[in-house]
């Protein structure tokens, strides 16, 4: 086995947002040299690697001069250049999660044609072009509404998703390639994370329950473990693992799906990186997914996904009307609460609905956790200086 630890070995992370300072935490444990690239100088990243790189993740010179400054490289974000990373890849640079399944990744429509071709159950959708095609659709009625609309890339926490219920609704849309797909009415929004090594060896978290924000279209609060029938979530974990398997995908894939009123599982769309869903695991399960992230692309021996106690995640995001240097208001209160602990994420600025940290509520009883999140989420507020 390489010697990753406390040696020469570089570690290469494309990204420097919050998912890379947690990312941090652990290798800093582990002692691994970590350099990291990213376009801004005030990213959460920035002070905390061994070695800071600024540059665009999207350009193509940047992403392979820093690919060749690393032994190893990954990613926190899938929006990179996909050509450097083909040719780093070519020239022997070991990279995980694979280009070839980013590319898949990268683009909705393609991922929605993969599940498609492998028979993975996912909603029906149609795939266009540009916006006028769109509107041509519904103006022949191909297609009605209530939809949900995607942009095929560059989508991100409710950004790029758009539920279209009129004709106001669609002419709002811009105008980028998408798809659309039908609106489920489903029970649930559940995601599985599945952590897998170069050797194949896999391992699953348990399936949680996800609680979004109905006009930010983001997580408000992850549940672990999802409060649904064990058959329910075995058919989730067994699709995910499916998903896993048809992309021979190494790294930590996020897989996020809908339970129907059927209980049928329909898979939305994954993220090749630990996420969101998962940040609960820092304090609850024996090993967390950023940890996860680390032995699977250094194809170490994976570590146990079981939770050592119940785990409620509530994002903390900007209040509306306030932008400008954060203040985290009542941030004392929270902490005077057994089992609670806030994540900050190092963003100094802060906007309406932008990601600024998660707190984790671990209790024995998940009601009892479910309760306390509540009163988290009414308590601390993430304003700005007046």
């Amino acid at each position: 086995m390489k010697n990753y630890f406390s040696s020469d070995f570089k570690l290469g992370i494309l990204g420097g947002g919050q998912l890379g300072r947690m990312l941090l935490a652990e290798t800093q444990k582990l002692d691994i040299y970590t350099t990291i690239l990213d376009s801004s100088t005030n990213a959460p990243c920035a002070e905390i690697c061994n070695k800071f790189v600024v540059g665009n993740l999207l350009d193509f010179d940047a992403v392979y001069n820093f690919g060749k400054t690393v032994d190893v490289l990954t990613i926190e974000i899938e929006n990179v250049n996909l050509d450097a990373l083909d040719k780093l890849e070519e020239e022997g640079l070991t990279i995980y999660p694979k280009p070839k399944d980013l590319r898949v990744i990268q683009s909705k429509a393609r991922q929605k044609n993969f599940y498609i071709d492998n028979q993975i159950p996912t909603a029906d959708f149609s795939h266009y072009a540009y916006l006028e095609e769109l509107k041509h659709s519904y103006e022949n009625n191909i297609i009605d509404f209530p939809f949900v609309w995607k942009a095929a890339r560059f989508g991100y926490d409710g950004n790029g998703v758009k539920i279209v219920r009129n004709i106001e609704d669609l002419e709002s849309l811009p105008n980028v390639e998408c798809i659309t797909e039908k609106l489920i009415p489903f029970k649930n929004e559940l995601a599985v994370i599945v952590a897998r090594n170069a050797y194949g060896e896999t391992n699953t978290y348990p399936v949680v329950e996800m609680e979004f924000h109905p006009e930010a279209n983001q997580v408000e609060y992850v549940i672990c473990p999802a409060r649904i029938d064990f058959k329910v979530a075995e058919k989730a974990r067994e699709i995910a693992l499916k998903v896993v398997s048809k992309l021979d995908f190494v790294g930590l894939l996020a897989v996020e799906m809908f339970q129907t009123k059927k209980d049928d599982i329909l898979v939305n769309e994954v993220a090749p990186r630990p996420h969101n869903s998962g940040h609960y695991s820092i304090e609850a399960s024996y090993t967390n997914q950023f940890e996860q992230h680390l032995r699977s692309i250094l194809n170490l021996p994976l570590g146990n996904t079981e939770s050592k106690v119940a785990g409620i995640m509530v994002n903390l995001v900007g209040e509306e009307g306030f932008s400008g240097d954060v203040v985290y208001e009542k941030i004392e209160d929270i902490l005077k609460i057994e089992g609670v602990t806030p994540h900050i994420y190092g963003k100094k600025e802060t906007r309406p609905f932008r990601k600024m940290g998660h707190v984790t509520i671990v209790n024995k009883d998940i009601d009892k956790a479910r309760e306390i999140a509540q009163k988290v989420k009414e308590t601390i507020k993430v304003i700005s200086k007046q």
